[in-house]
């Protein structure tokens, strides 16, 4: 079997273009392309009321609201934080002058593990950085417990979580603050952005400031800040898309049921996320290829990969063993076991809106019976 197109592990969930135009068209009219246009207020107001938080703080990128986020924190000496994630969530770190200190993860959620934090603490250790790892929430009052202990801050890697919620509301209230992607690969996407969720009206006031070199009007500069605007293109999009969000996720949540229904019948096969969690977002599907499986996991990789469909290794290899982290006596292997067998096990499989059951079970099949 054998695909005439490629089908990529995520693409991204575009509206009609013919949808977007009237929006082009008010940007065009009003000559007022960033430096928090009217569209821009617009999509805070109205992602503050779908995530059901009271401040938010847009930005160009996530990885750029992460860095802006330490420095809106104060954050200095050590940090504690996880190998399985994308690397932004520790080259963030590496910008703020901050040393990393990997912690390992819990093997069900692949989250970090809130039993082995304590042991990672130190006097110079400021704060604790998770990531809802492929949107599954983290044990957040574990942690936020170990932080009140010793007064450190938290602040939520939070790029895949946009749309999961506890029993709560939304994941995102959590910590000091959390932090958004929404690139284009993401399950909300603005083409690329990021925010930053915030307690409270004076946190907002100052990482608005940082967003924005710093100024706090045309003469005075408080704070050595960057340039983290998001464009009025970018929220425009980001307020089509928010009106089919909900969409978004039914299908992914759909599409996830139907992989776990049918791989759960493919030996060596595990599938990490639950078939009926509504409370997830879908926004990646990792598998677990392990060992009675006929084919190694990078064999399947290149073996899916010849058949056109784009799977992806994430998190693969760990941020711990890059060259400019694996010098940390935190990234030795041995206190990272359950990342390192992850690391080699797991396959994302393509998830998005337009993917057709009938692809799914295409995939599926390709698994089932590998060449």
């Amino acid at each position: 079997m054998s695909f005439e197109k490629k089908i990529y592990v995520t693409q991204p969930d575009l509206p009609p273009l013919d949808d977007f135009l009237p929006y082009l068209e008010k940007i065009w009219d009003s000559r007022i392309l960033t430096n928090a246009g009217p569209f821009h207020g617009e999509l805070e107001e109205a992602m503050c009321k779908y995530l059901g938080v009271k401040h938010l703080a847009l930005f160009s990128n996530g990885t750029l609201a992460l860095i802006t986020a330490l420095q809106a924190l104060r954050v200095t000496g050590e940090v504690i934080t996880t190998p399985y994630s994308f690397v932004a969530t520790a080259h963030s770190l590496l910008w703020n002058g901050i040393k990393p200190v990997f912690v390992d993860i819990d093997p069900r959620t692949f989250n970090l593990d809130p039993g082995q934090i304590e042991a990672a603490i130190t006097p110079q250790t400021t704060a604790i950085m998770p990531v809802h790892c492929y949107g599954q929430p983290c044990d957040v009052d574990a942690i936020q417990n170990i932080a009140d202990i010793y007064n450190l801050k938290v602040i939520y890697d939070a790029a895949h979580a946009f749309g999961v919620k506890d029993k709560g509301g939304s994941i995102v209230r959590h910590g000091d603050l959390s932090v958004l992607s929404f690139h284009a690969t993401k399950v909300f996407n603005t083409f690329e952005g990021g925010a930053i969720v915030c307690p409270d009206a004076k946190t907002k006031h100052r990482i608005d400031q940082l967003k924005n070199f710093g100024y706090v009007d045309e003469v005075t500069v408080a704070a050595p800040g960057i340039n983290g605007k998001m464009s009025e293109f970018n929220a425009a999009l980001g307020l089509l898309q928010l009106q089919r969000v909900d969409l978004a996720l039914a299908r992914r949540r759909e599409i996830g049921a139907l992989y776990v229904d049918l791989l759960n019948a493919v030996p060596g096969i595990r599938c990490v996320l639950p078939r009926d969690e509504q409370s997830l977002n879908y926004s990646y599907f990792p598998i677990l290829v392990e060992e009675q499986y006929p084919l190694s996991r990078d064999a399947l990789y290149e073996w899916l990969r010849e058949q056109g469909v784009w799977v992806r290794r994430y998190f693969y290899p760990l941020i711990s063993d890059f060259p400019m982290y694996r010098g940390l006596a935190s990234a030795r292997r041995d206190n990272l076991p359950v990342a390192a067998a992850i690391a080699i096990k797991v396959l994302c499989l393509p998830i998005y809106p337009n993917l057709e059951d009938d692809l799914v079970r295409d995939i599926v099949t390709l698994i089932a019976s590998p060449a």
